[in-house]
């Protein structure tokens, strides 16, 4: 018999025979409920088509290692249907092989059908050959609806057999994209999915921005989303728009700043009844791309800040996107967002590059967020059912300016006398300041004045688990231990209810106790808790390469349809300074490692055999190349620099070496962080 392993937050469902009874899935207004029991998922994007198919179940795995409950993933209809009427399941388009991996994992999964995605992705996801048909997008329009249903009838091709209800791991799906036209559409392709075969537990839609007209109630559910920058902004400034909103607790569940290019200024508004819902997020930044005119650097503490943030404002479901990285696939023409296609061209995004500075990256890289995003999924593992049904309060104003340093912000969830207190001292590039003698209070516990240094993070448990109070974040009960975070900076008590006061107390680590069966860990501990040891011994290699031909000229940086500044084309590449880069054989056998590129200049390309496999905006960042992902026996390479330019009509973070001209500072190779 087939057994299915599901592990959604705290219920792990093991060994369900698909003869037995599917786990069932229900909502209300709290959160989901599986098998009778509250759950707090943490849902990572991941797009199955912008990874090679080989790497499919090792960066899976990496997911759930990380503390994804759920995967969230885009079908691209233009990833499928590139050519009208001939439809791609095959290599790493392959669907159904892809939920048959996160099956093997016990993932369920949220797909997100379209027809219309974004995603960055060419048209947001609608082929180039439906926009001759002369019908209107995303509407209910008859020859629209007809190719979508076609999409549609092609999508329950991979899934049949494969849905929640026959014990596979599709759990729902999610109709178009950050819609705000009629919910008479959004219902219109529910009712095709429903005709076709789909048949799950729930329906989800962006509840962003407000809709012309809702759905009714119970249809879908409403999810949200944050970023802490967007490469989408029109503006060349540091910190502009409204992202800074998204690091103060609020009951508003919403952003103004998403899709600002698309959408326009946005009002705090939801549609009436959105509140009955339970508080889900789909888009939670793990990260942010680089478009080539705004191009963020973002930094581990944005999205761990947002994610305590949204939990400590009332969320019961973290979804981060991405949560992986990914590489655009080939097609018969690049398929990447850009200003001179003929929709969804707001941006100019790299070809290939989709690495989303994700918790991993582009190649499966462990970002220092990761780790750090990690010790709160633990935790919502472990205290989510009980954390699910507490209720939010603000004791701190919601509405806020940029930087506003005036006062702690803070929150509290709490239910029959326990609770959590949610501190965050931190707003990106804002340098908050320590709050100093600061009293916090809850559930009739009022803990001693302290000082909160800046940057501080954390979550404070009230009444839980035997503990009256701690000055330290929990992160894990297993095997009857307590395992909690040392927040740095912060001297650590925990007052028990049985009247033991523990003060001072100093991380010990995993092998020894504070206090019976408490332990107490570093962040970086509490990071890497019940992860396998970390491979120390990794090697580094270098790559030779020469420069065989100088940039010859500059070309003139042109401002396309939307006004912001335009990528360079694959002609203004010939024009580039070109190197050419050996990479040592032993390098690429046997193991996988990562190319590492530092350099100066405006955006670069890397070349294997004449074709394009790599490219990158230089935000700072170095540009990467997963090695194992070269033609067998090529060792040589053709790496592209257009040079840095004065002035450009570019955003560069701090972090970027804005320096006229081009070279190649260090090329090095390595599988640490792998």
């Amino acid at each position: 018999m087939r057994r299915l392993f599901f592990a959604i937050a705290a219920l792990v469902v093991t060994s369900i025979s698909t003869l037995a009874s599917v786990p069932t899935v229900k909502w209300d207004k709290y959160s989901l409920i599986i098998d009778g029991r509250r759950v707090c998922p943490v849902m990572g994007e991941v797009h199955y088509s912008r990874i090679p198919t080989a790497e499919w179940q090792q960066e899976v795995h990496k997911m759930k290692e990380g503390g994804v409950t759920i995967i969230a993933c885009y079908v691209f209809w233009n990833h499928i249907e590139e050519t009208e009427g001939i439809f791609d399941w095959s290599g790493q388009r392959d669907l159904r092989s892809f939920l048959e991996v996160c099956q093997a994992e016990g993932l369920p999964v949220v797909l997100r059908v379209g027809p219309f995605c974004h995603g960055e992705v060419r048209c947001g996801g609608i082929p180039d050959w439906l926009f001759a048909k002369g019908c209107k997008m995303r509407s209910q329009d008859s020859v629209f609806l007809k190719y979508t249903e076609r999409l549609y009838r092609q999508i329950f091709t991979q899934v049949q057999g494969l849905q929640w209800k026959d014990g596979g791991p599709v759990m729902a799906l999610q109709f178009d994209n950050e819609y705000r036209g009629s919910g008479d559409y959004l219902m219109a392709l529910k009712k095709m999915a429903l005709g076709i075969g789909f048949d799950l537990p729930f329906y989800t839609r962006t509840g962003w921005p407000e809709l012309s007209k809702p759905v009714p109630f119970g249809e879908m559910i409403p999810l949200y989303g944050d970023y802490a920058d967007g490469f989408w902004e029109r503006s060349l400034e540091e910190t502009a728009g409204d992202y800074y909103k998204a690091f103060n607790f609020k009951a508003f569940r919403s952003s103004t700043a998403i899709a600002t290019e698309q959408l326009g200024e946005q009002k705090e508004k939801l549609n009436e009844g959105d509140q009955q819902y339970p508080y889900f997020t789909c888009e939670l930044g793990g990260g942010m791309m680089t478009a080539y005119h705004r191009r963020p650097y973002l930094y581990p503490e944005d999205a761990y800040s947002m994610a305590v943030v949204k939990l400590g404002s009332g969320s019961n479901l973290l979804g981060y996107y991405m949560y992986h990285g990914g590489t655009n696939p080939d097609g018969k023409t690049w398929l990447n967002e850009m200003q001179r296609t003929l929709a969804t061209n707001y941006n100019d995004m790299p070809v290939k590059n989709y690495d989303f500075q994700a918790p991993l990256g582009e190649f499966g890289q462990r970002n220092p967020h990761y780790f750090m995003l990690r010790k709160l999924h633990l935790f919502m593992q472990d205290w989510g059912e009980q954390l699910a049904p507490m209720e939010t309060e603000f004791p701190c104003k919601q509405t806020i300016s940029k930087g506003d340093d005036s006062f702690l912000r803070w929150a509290v969830r709490s239910k029959s006398g326990s609770g959590f207190i949610f501190i965050n001292n931190y707003e990106r590039l804002q340098n908050l300041s320590a709050k100093r003698d600061v009293r916090l209070e809850a559930c009739g516990v009022k803990l001693p004045k302290m000082n909160i240094p800046a940057g501080t993070i954390c979550i404070l448990p009230i009444n839980i688990d035997g503990i009256r109070y701690a000055t330290a974040q929990l992160i894990a009960k297993r095997d009857g231990k307590l395992y909690l975070e040392q927040i740095k900076g912060m001297p650590t008590t925990i007052v028990l209810n049985d009247g033991k006061v523990l003060r001072n107390v100093k991380a010990r680590g995993t092998e020894k106790p504070v206090y019976k069966n408490i332990y107490l860990l570093t962040s970086d501990e509490a990071g890497r808790l019940f992860l396998p040891q970390a491979n120390q011994d990794y090697s580094v290699f270098s790559a030779t390469y020469e420069k065989v031909r100088e940039a010859k000229t500059l070309r003139t940086i042109t401002i396309g349809v939307n006004k912001v500044a335009e990528e360079p084309t694959d002609e203004d590449f010939e024009q580039a300074a070109v190197y050419r880069v050996k990479v040592p054989v032993e390098a690429v056998e046997n193991i996988q490692r990562l190319l590492t590129i530092d350099y100066q200049g405006d955006c670069a390309r890397l070349y294997a055999g004449g074709r394009l496999i790599a490219d990158h905006f230089n935000n700072g960042r170095p540009f990467l190349f997963g090695l194992w992902r070269l033609p067998k026996g090529c060792t040589e390479l053709e790496l592209r620099i257009l040079p840095m330019q004065q002035n450009e009509p570019v955003y560069f973070p701090r972090e970027a070496d804005t320096t006229p001209g081009e070279k190649v500072k260090n090329i090095s190779i390595t599988d640490e962080g792998l």
